[in-house]
This record gives structure tokens, C-alpha cells and sequence, in this order.
């Protein structure tokens, strides 16, 4: 019929209940999504706020022995650096004097030389130098001072290794912190997890956190430590071995001095003169 009037008939009046179900059903879904997709919004704005306090924070007791041994091993780094130089060790121009006054058997001249210096060399100089005997002139004493340079070693060397020697005490230390730390988060996680079953997991991600936090900063810790120990032990090798080198070679320089005669008398027969 023309005169008829048509109207919309609404899906929530309508007689079907399926259709009323599913329309009810879509809706509910889209409102969850969009909730679900402002509430990750939030969060990552708000992880992305996270300051570094906040990080260290989140690692609970373990991060405060943790940051005392960042402390120490900056500081042993740094005085470490300080004492292990070359000035300190093996200043250039008291090895060039010391060969000098040895060249030429000036043994008093270089003990009184050696002597005003605080470096490492000049100590050494200063015990072993005054066993040198002239009533041996083909060695000079040689094993009397040689002693001498190790009962020195013995005596100055363990003074600078234990302070290298922390690196290796902190590099030990801190994992084994760290491990606590991770312990102590994981058993905060499962006791979160006991507790609410699961309910509250904003509780059982802070204790998980804590947990992989202290591992971290452990190693963190530790690996630098690791690496300063064997760079200073090194470097300390290597500039006391270069102090007994000037010892050895200004020995040699003194000895050859003395001896230059007879080595000239020695020369082989048969050799044409120049």
C-alpha cells in the first residue's frame, strides 16, 4: 500500500535474541578494546618517564652494597692510575743518570743520586747499589746486589698488588651480591604469586624486576672491575720489570768498565789489526 509509512525497527527491540545478544556482544568488545588500548597507551608513557633512580629503585636492598662497590672500584681506579706511572716508577732522566755514573763505576755518585728520588727506581738503587763489592772486580758483587733487588721486591711490590688486588675482590663480590638480590626478588615473586594467585601482577612484575635488576647491575659491576685488575696488574709488571732492567744494565755497564783491559787482553790470536 502507497500509505503506508515504514519504520526502522531497532535491533535492541527487536524479537530476535540472537541478534540482540550480538549486537550487545560487539559492543561490549570494542568498548574493552579501546579501554585495553588507552590503558597500554598509559603505561608506555609512563615506562618511558622511568628515570634512572627509578631503575635502581626497582632492585630493592641489593642495589645500595652494589652502588658502594661502583664507588670503590671508580676510586681504586683512579688512584691505581695515579701511582702506576712512569714518573713514579722509572723517571728517563734518573735511568740516564744512573747509567751514566755506573759506566763509569761511579757507584757513591749514583747510591747519592738514587737516593734524593722517591720513584720506585730510586729506592731500589738506593738498598741494592751499596752491596756492590770492589774487591770483586770481575762480578762486582753481582749476586750480593741481586739479592738485594729481590729482597726489595719482596718488600715494596705487595704494597701496590693489594690495592690492585681489590678489582679482583669486587669483581668476585659483586655476581655473588647480585645473585642474592635475584634470590631474594624471585622469592618475593613466588609469595606475590601465592598470595593473590596471579591477581596482582603489577606486585608479582616488581618483585620479577627486582630480581633481573640486581643480576644486572652485578655484572655490570663486576665486568669492569674484572678488566682493571689484569690492565694494572700488567702495567705494574711491566714498569717493575723495567726498573730491574736499569738495574741489570747499569750492573753490566760498571762490570764492563772494570773489566775492559782484560777483555782487550783477551782477544783471540790470529786476528788481523785493523
Amino acid at each position: 500500500m502507497i500509505g503506508t509509512s515504514f519504520k526502522m525497527k531497532s535491533p535492541f527491540r527487536s524479537k530476535n535474541p540472537w541478534l540482540m545478544f550480538a549486537t550487545t556482544a560487539v559492543f561490549a568488545a570494542t568498548t574493552v578494546a579501546l579501554f585495553a588500548e588507552e590503558a597500554a597507551g598509559e603505561a608506555a608513557a609512563e615506562a618511558e618517564q622511568q628515570t634512572l633512580w627509578d631503575l635502581i629503585a626497582a632492585g630493592g636492598w641489593a642495589m645500595y652494597p652494589l652502588g658502594l662497590f661502583s664507588v670503590c672500584m671508580i676510586t681504586l681506579a683512579v688512584y691505581n692510575a695515579m701511582q702506576l706511572t712512569r714518573k713514579k716508577f722509572t723517571p728517563p732522566l734518573l735511568q740516564q743518570s744512573i747509567l751514566s755514573h755506573m759506566s763509569e763505576v761511579r757507584v757513591r755518585s749514583a747510591i747519592e743520586e738514587a737516593a734524593e728520588s722517591p720513584s720506585y727506581l730510586g729506592r731500589m738503587m738506593a738498598t741494592a747499589l751499596p752491596h756492590v763489592d770492589a774487591t770483586e772486580p770481575e762480578t762486582l758483587g753481582r749476586e750480593k746486589v741481586e739479592d738485594a733487588v729481590a729482597d726489595f721486591a719482596v718488600k715494596e711490590n705487595p704494597s701496590y698488588m693489594s690495592w690492585i688486588g681489590y678489582f679482583s675482590v669486587i669483581a668476585q663480590a659483586s655476581p655473588m651480591v647480585g645473585l642474592l638480590g635475584t634470590v631474594s626478588g624471585m622469592i618475593k615473586a613466588f609469595q606475590t604469586l601465592g598470595i593473590s594467585g596471579g591477581s596482582d601482577p603489577a606486585k608479582l612484575a616488581a618483585a620479577i624486576s627486582e630480581a633481573l635488576m640486581t643480576t644486572a647491575t652485578g655484572l655490570v659491576v663486576a665486568i669492569p672491575c674484572l678488566f682493571c685488575f689484569y690492565f694494572f696488574k700488567n702495567k705494574f709488571n711491566r714498569l717493575a720489570t723495567e726498573a730491574q732492567d736499569t738495574m741489570t744494565e747499569s750492573m753490566d755497564a760498571a762490570i764492563a768498565t772494570v773489566n775492559a783491559d782484560q777483555q782487550l787482553a783477551k782477544v783471540p790470536e790470529g786476528i788481523a789489526e785493523a
